[in-house]
């Protein structure tokens, strides 16, 4: 968890980093779309503030009261993250809308993309370093995190493309308040990704239909001639899967026997399914009792 860690302290040191940028940008010129890219970056530094507490906490260990763990914080994490990201949303969505009203001149364009342009190169070689090892530790929060980062970087790249359009044609100064609504309309899409995906896993859906029939077929692979498996049932908490199933032997089969069938079936599983949780309810053939 220490690099995980370590990616939310690197999050928050680039927000403040292009918060200054992006704000500078704006200030130079007075373009509206350069000031929702600085509010998004507020909202990024927001995000890695909660996203730092909510590693904090996943990483305690489970207690009475917690028992499976303090995972699902991560979860929670990320729902924050996307309500953040739609206030920023309506925020630049409203400010375009009165900028369109009441337009007004654009300035100083050319020293303000460049310092647009040095930000966006930030967010960018962060969120690459962020996303690589959220998918080595599989975690959701570095994940988000990354995602808004990349987010922020295509808002970045398509201000600046606008607004090299306004440097050479001015009397389209009328692009700088459409693409901020373009640029919030955007991101509404990424809140509302990150907020459904915050619901699943607090709701426990399953485990993507690969990873599950990876494991099944896992399964099938060490059980023995005349037993089988059912009830599979997944679902997942932070970094952590887990499976739950019943596997059906031979009456005859001893207590010793199932026992090293049961860990045989759970090496394979966590050998293959990075941090498997794994539950074994063994049943004789002859009862055969439905479960559900």
């Amino acid at each position: 968890m220490r690099a995980v860690r370590r990616m939310a302290y690197l999050s928050i040191a680039t927000s403040v980093g292009t918060i200054v940028l992006k704000f500078s940008a704006y200030f130079l010129t007075g373009s509206v779309s350069l000031w929702s890219d600085a509010l998004e970056s507020l909202v990024n530094l927001a995000a890695g503030l909660v996203a730092l507490g909510a590693l904090t906490l996943a990483e305690q260990p489970a207690d009475d009261r917690h028992t499976y763990g303090h995972d699902k914080a991560e979860y929670f994490s990320s729902g924050v993250e996307g309500a953040l990201i739609l206030v920023a949303a309506v925020s630049i969505i409203w400010s375009a809308a009165h900028r369109l009203i009441e337009p007004q001149p654009l300035v100083r364009l050319g020293p303000g993309l460049l310092v647009a342009l040095l930000a966006g190169a930030m967010n960018f070689t962060t969120a690459r370093i962020m996303m690589k090892v959220a998918r080595q530790h599989d975690s959701i929060t570095i994940e988000a995190d990354a995602k808004h980062l990349l987010t922020d970087v295509w808002t970045s790249v398509g201000v600046i493309g606008g607004l090299l359009v306004v440097l050479a044609m001015p009397q389209w100064s009328i692009l700088d308040p459409i693409m901020a609504i373009a640029v919030g309309i955007h991101i509404i899409f990424t809140a509302v990704g990150l907020l459904r995906r915050s619901a699943d896993g607090l709701m426990d859906v399953a485990l993507p239909p690969t990873e599950v029939k990876r494991a099944e077929a896992l399964i099938r692979a060490e059980l023995p001639e005349g037993s089988s498996f059912h009830a599979l049932r997944t679902r997942k908490a932070g970094m952590r899967r887990f499976l739950e199933f019943h596997v059906l032997v031979p009456g005859t089969m001893s207590v010793l026997d199932s026992h090293e069938l049961c860990d045989r079936i759970e090496g394979a599983l966590t050998a293959h399914l990075a941090k498997a949780h794994v539950t074994i309810h063994v049943e004789p053939n002859e009862t055969q009792a439905p479960h559900s």
